[in-house]
């Protein structure tokens, strides 16, 4: 994990995409550097400093899920995000629980591969040219004509060509047994390229600029010592490996009967995997005992208590995430990176036409946003894509006949757009 990314600094990183919720902010911030505290421990204390789990509880569209998005990114980090509701209790169809921690695992791979070709990038660039050469001139060919292509190649000129090129079969799917284990991907052609003494190739067209990518990806895989990479990437996993557990909520129950039986039987398998177990995996044995889960829910129905009492227990740190106001609406719409009016112009920009956002525009989106979700369903700033993209799909879809106009999008363009639907309660129900 990198030193610089003190709680301070992966806050301000947050804010720059997400408004408000500065108690979840700190609390992820807080969790995922005593990860890189744990790693300057002393061997003896080291095993048992245990992460404080977490458990988020908001409305939809309030930022949990964007919180885990963002902080997948920062962190150098095998990082999964799985869904309660894909799970269910072993013997049911659905998926075992313990898939997430060999999900984990595969995450944690292939960041270790990628860490790693970066060591071996030159030498793999230099046997992946040979190739594309190989197959643009021919192997027999002088090198002065080899020679031209690589200019080429170099100056851009062959990105619009194809060229027919032999790579190594790509791992077949995973077999899913319904109730039974999944060990992880079994590639069969690779069985039975080690069975024959060397990978089974096939030939593909590809243009120019993706053969050379996946060219150097097989090149520089090919100086990995996989054993290696696996031994490194289950140490990482087991170390700093951290789970999101989306709609925990959703497994909760207040009574047992119908459907809900498997839903407990779900937080029964997921307490072992939280409080510390082996999991099998197809890179080896992994322990669950330092990974760092943050469980989020909006509780609309259920509650917190609903959960198990030992799974309760487990999730040690409980964070509040508060329901956005048209304030905060203004704010994500003005003040963040890569923002939805940002995203917007940019698009439409494509097409040459520029949309300029007056603060009177933007305060009028963000007021029918919170009015919509204060009559009809609140889903938080979600709400925002839909107004968004009602306000701006007759403009979008005439964009070509634009071109060159610079379109004011102010209060009084907002309310002609939207006001009709947005007053009318049934038909916003529909389309807002």
């Amino acid at each position: 994990m990198n030193d610089s990314l003190t709680p301070k600094a992966i806050v301000a990183a947050l804010d720059a995409h997400i408004i408000g919720q500065s108690d979840a902010k700190k609390a992820v911030a807080v969790a995922l550097r005593n990860r890189w505290r744990r790693q300057r421990l002393g061997a003896d204390l080291r095993d048992e400093v245990t992460p404080k789990n977490i458990l988020m509880i908001g409305p939809t569209g309030c930022g949990k899920t964007e919180i885990s998005r963002r902080l997948a990114k920062l962190a150098d980090a095998p990082f999964v995000k799985v869904e309660a509701t894909k799970f269910t209790e072993v013997g049911y169809v659905g998926r075992d629980v313990e898939q997430i921690a060999r999900d984990l695992v595969e995450e944690a791979v292939r960041l270790e591969k990628e860490r790693r070709r970066l060591a071996v990038k030159d030498k793999a660039e230099e046997a992946a040219m040979a190739r594309l050469l190989d197959a643009l001139t021919g192997k027999g060919a002088s090198e002065a004509t080899r020679e031209a292509f690589r200019q080429r190649f170099r100056d851009g000129h062959l990105d619009d060509k194809e060229v027919e090129i032999e790579i190594e079969q790509a791992p077949q799917m995973p077999f899913e047994i319904p109730g039974g284990a999944q060990v992880g991907m079994i590639n069969l052609g690779e069985m039975m390229g080690k069975a024959f003494g060397q990978p089974p190739l096939k030939r593909r067209k590809l243009s120019v600029p993706a053969a050379w990518a996946k060219l150097v990806e097989e090149e520089a895989d090919k100086r990995l010592d996989q054993d290696e990479v696996s031994r490194a990437a289950l140490a990482d996993a087991e170390a700093n490996g951290i789970v999101f557990l989306d709609e925990i909520d959703k497994i909760a129950v207040s009574d047992v009967r119908g459907g809900s039986v498997s839903r407990e039987g779900v937080q029964r398998d997921l307490l072992p995997l939280i409080e510390g177990t082996t999991v099998s995996t197809k890179y080896g044995p992994m322990k669950t005992d330092h990974i760092l889960f943050i469980a989020s829910g909006a509780f609309h129905v259920a509650k917190p208590s609903d959960l198990l009492p030992e799974l309760q227990g487990r999730l040690p740190i409980r964070v509040e995430l508060k329901a956005l106001t048209e304030a905060d609406f203004v704010a994500i719409l003005s003040d963040t990176k890569a923002s939805l009016i940002a995203q917007y112009r940019a698009l439409l920009a494509t097409e040459g036409v520029t949309i300029d956002f007056t603060d009177d525009g933007i305060r009028a989106v963000a007021r029918i946003a919170a009015e919509v979700n204060g009559q009809v369903e609140n889903i938080g700033a979600r709400r925002l894509q839909t107004v968004m993209e009602k306000l701006l799909e007759s403009l979008s879809f005439e964009a070509e006949e634009r071109q060159g106009e610079t379109v004011a999008i102010d209060a009084a363009y907002v309310e002609r757009e939207l006001a009709s639907i947005a007053r009318n309660t049934d038909l916003s129900r529909f389309v807002l």
